[in-house]
């Protein structure tokens, strides 16, 4: 439930098209629900901007069909991440326009169209391996209702590719870089740009990678000025982070 949703319940009992009764059967459950299992927090998008997100992964299908239920009922937007197929065809057996991005393993299902930003967060990898990651980033800042560029394989291995590519680093106002291997992206992109870098550390390389551990540590070691790093693989993490800055200087423009 958003804040203007509040708005109109209270506009509608002071013009009588509800009565106290109803509208108090409209908030009860806030500021969350309880179903037992899980405490969904219908005040998100009141202190956030954004409603909450659905984290699949160690979940039980009849645990997110549930919640997808609860959260449809207030006509909100679902974006679950982490999921499977199997999660995909639980999802749809309990609503309609649902639609999955396998790469990114995110289901989405749109009651309402996002107001899209006119500032872009442009999404960059190392390397096509790195694109999981950066789909979840890609879409999840979508979702969130931004305007998202998509510069994939621009990696330090050969980059005269991400050189060729630089007025796209300059009409970002937000850019996310998704690398493995040893992370040096993010550096490279941090010294060409004078705009917010979020790094995602990728678990994507050989053995002394430590499953993105490798990566991890030279992005906290960026000798770029304005790099912020998030966690390995965490693609979601970044895309919201990236979409509550570009939320930021979009009302600075105002």
């Amino acid at each position: 439930m958003k804040e203007k949703d509040i708005q109109r319940i209270l506009e509608d009992v002071k013009n009588g098209n509800i009565n106290v009764e109803n509208a108090m059967g409209k908030l009860k459950d806030l500021p969350f629900e309880d179903l037992g299992y899980a405490k969904i927090d219908h005040h998100r998008g009141i202190r956030n901007g954004y409603p909450e997100v659905i984290y699949c992964e160690g979940k039980a299908i009849e645990h997110i069909q549930g919640i997808v239920e609860k959260m449809l009922l207030r006509n909100n937007n679902i974006l679950a991440t982490r999921a499977d197929r199997k999660v995909y065809e639980a999802i749809k057996e309990v609503c309609d326009d649902v639609k999955y991005y396998e790469i990114a393993r995110i289901v989405v299902v749109k009651k309402q169209e996002p107001e899209k930003t006119k500032n872009k967060i442009l999404v960059a990898t190392g390397g096509t391996s790195d694109m999981a990651v950066a789909e979840e980033a890609a879409i999840t800042a979508e979702m969130l209702g931004n305007t998202v560029e998509r510069l994939y394989d621009v990696g330090v291995a050969g980059i005269h590719r991400l050189l060729s590519h630089k007025s796209k680093l300059d009409e970002a106002s937000v850019i996310i870089v998704a690398a493995g291997m040893e992370g040096a992206l993010a550096s490279v992109v941090g010294g060409l740009v004078d705009k917010p870098v979020i790094a995602v550390p990728t678990s994507v390389g050989y053995g002394a990678n430590f499953g993105g551990l490798a990566a991890l540590l030279a992005m906290l070691n960026s000798c770029a000025s304005g790099v912020g790093v998030v966690n390995i693989d965490n693609g979601f993490g970044a895309g919201y982070l990236a979409s509550t800055i570009n939320r930021q200087i979009e009302k600075a423009s105002l």
